[in-house]
């Protein structure tokens, strides 16, 4: 298995509440700005907000889009979000299986 960096490859974070979770990797991955997504339950934040320490129970979302792509998939997590400042912070993918990097590149439409 061959192993590559894609610098046009990009691993996505976002946070929401369970309940929008899943619906809005599937209108990512349906609406092609996203090859895959991994909802995981059960995540606990902590953060500031407004001056006060949060706490809440949400899942996470990792995407797996192209860089390209990433101002699309952006902008359609504000618009579909629930949160005032929805989490959308995008890392590069710096290796893995070229197979699986390609198929996520032919996945996502720029």
């Amino acid at each position: 298995m061959a192993v590559a960096s894609d610098p046009e490859i990009r691993v996505v974070l976002v946070t929401a509440v369970q309940a929008e979770a899943e619906s809005l990797g599937r209108t990512l991955v349906g609406e092609r700005l996203a090859a895959c997504v991994n909802v995981v339950p059960g995540v606990r934040s902590i953060y500031r907000w407004e001056g006060e320490v949060q706490a809440d129970e949400e899942a996470l979302l990792v995407i797996k889009t192209t860089e390209a792509g990433l101002p699309a998939l952006t902008e359609r997590v504000r618009a579909l979000h629930s949160y005032d400042l929805p989490e959308v912070l995008a890392l590069p993918a710096v290796g893995g299986s070229a197979a699986y990097l390609s198929w996520v590149a032919g996945e996502v439409q720029s």
